[in-house]
């Protein structure tokens, strides 16, 4: 049964190497992300599970240890998930090597670690599903959700301004803050990937996990630097 979750943003720039002199402009999300993971610490579960989006190519499962990189984005930085290691070698996306390197902040090692990697577009039925199944492999079972709401906030956004962004990045919030399922399950697919969230399909699948499992939930950050909504919740 699922005893704790964490909803964390996934961009790279979270990593301060990565963001280089613009590190500070993230410190607020930073903080709200070890304290969410301090939630997860403190349910002790038996088992934590990161979900996150993939780039094409990169969805499946995660052993604990997988090799994660940043040196993509001219970094000298790699990372792992989890303390584990399995001698596995496929590399993680961003999204996972993000939680992997939030995880080695916070020197976790409360429980093993696997990720698992989805497709932006996976229907809301499929991520239903997954979180059901999710929430069934441990009796004290944890998520550590990764995603973004919006890239539309502003002219300078990726995805330049879109009137419909600070709407629905106020609802995300708000049904993550209040671990409200129904409205996670409602969120549409075709208007998230229109506005570049990438979070969608993790966040239902929290919601699949979630059922029946009575957890409240707490808004940590929400804020939209660079025109992204980053959001940070924890539910226990």
């Amino acid at each position: 049964m699922l005893v704790a979750a964490a909803v964390c943003p996934c961009p790279p720039l979270l990593v301060p190497e990565v963001a280089a002199g613009a590190a500070p402009e993230l410190d607020g999300a930073r903080a709200a992300c070890e304290d969410a993971l301090g939630v997860l610490a403190a349910a002790r579960p038996d088992r934590l599970v990161v979900v996150g989006p993939a780039e094409e190519g990169r969805e499946g499962s995660y052993a604990e240890g997988a090799p994660g990189s940043f040196r993509g984005f001219g970094v000298d930085l790699d990372v792992r998930l989890g303390a584990g290691g399995t001698g596995e070698e496929r590399e993680l996306p961003r999204s996972l090597a993000v939680a992997a390197w939030l995880l080695e902040r916070t020197r976790w090692a409360d429980a093993p670690v696997e990720g698992l990697a989805v497709p932006e577009l996976l229907a809301p039925e499929r991520c239903a599903e997954l979180g059901a199944g999710l929430a069934g492999r441990a009796e004290r079972m944890a998520l550590l959700i990764m995603g973004d709401a919006s890239a539309c906030r502003s002219v300078k956004a990726p995805g330049y301004l879109d009137e419909r962004a600070a709407g629905f990045d106020a609802e995300v919030a708000r049904a993550l803050g209040a671990a409200d399922l129904p409205a996670l399950n409602s969120l549409d697919p075709a208007l998230a990937q229109e506005l570049k969230a990438c979070g969608r399909a993790p966040w239902q699948i929290l919601a699949g996990a979630a059922e029946g499992a009575c957890l409240s939930g707490s808004l940590l950050y929400d804020e939209a630097p660079y025109g992204v909504g980053y959001v940070v919740a924890a539910w226990s």
